[in-house]
């Protein structure tokens, strides 16, 4: 498993360094197939953000924590991490054998009182049933997840209703 430790605002030293590899090294016993996981480190005034990223088999797992110190705030992260691998692994995946499965989280866009949008992300959209599109929200702890329908080759959105069911918005030709 590679490890990426990345600083926003904040000068990454060597024990930090440390540190987060061996706390997020961890899950490579639970999940021996982690290719990469990018932890990112940032400092907004008094705020310690911990973000990290594992990448599963094509899957993301995602998770963050803000505490007012960095090293608690990767304990915090790492403890989120375990809930989500858990998760993951009591989920009964089957896959047929050879088929790659890919994970596209959602652009993500808050809205300020302006209604500009402060936040852009791009994401590579892979084919995924509307089933494994639920299952992957679920992995990243979203609302809604947006994904490439395979079937009909459009861009669909899974939803969690109030109700705790789900919603599939599909585009009409």
């Amino acid at each position: 498993m590679k490890v990426i430790v990345n600083g926003r605002h904040l000068e990454i030293t060597p024990a930090l360094r440390s540190y987060a590899e061996e706390k997020i090294g961890k899950f490579e016993k639970y999940l021996s197939n982690i290719t990469e996981a990018v932890v990112t480190l940032s400092v907004e005034k008094y705020r310690h953000k911990a973000e990290v990223l594992l990448k599963v088999n094509g899957i993301m797992i995602q998770a963050e924590s803000v505490t007012g110190e960095v090293y608690s705030a990767i304990d915090e992260v790492v403890d989120k991490l375990d809930k989500q691998v858990v998760k993951y692994k009591e989920k009964g995946h089957a896959y047929r054998k050879g088929e790659k499965r890919a994970v596209e989280p959602a652009p993500e866009t808050a809205a300020a009182e302006s209604g500009r949008i402060i936040k852009h992300k791009r994401f590579d959209m892979k084919p995924m049933s509307s089933e494994e599109a639920v299952s992957q929200m679920e992995l990243l702890d979203k609302d809604f997840f947006v994904f490439a329908n395979p079937a009909s080759g459009d861009i669909n959105v899974v939803y969690r209703r109030n109700d705790g069911n789900y919603g599939l918005i599909e585009p009409v030709k």
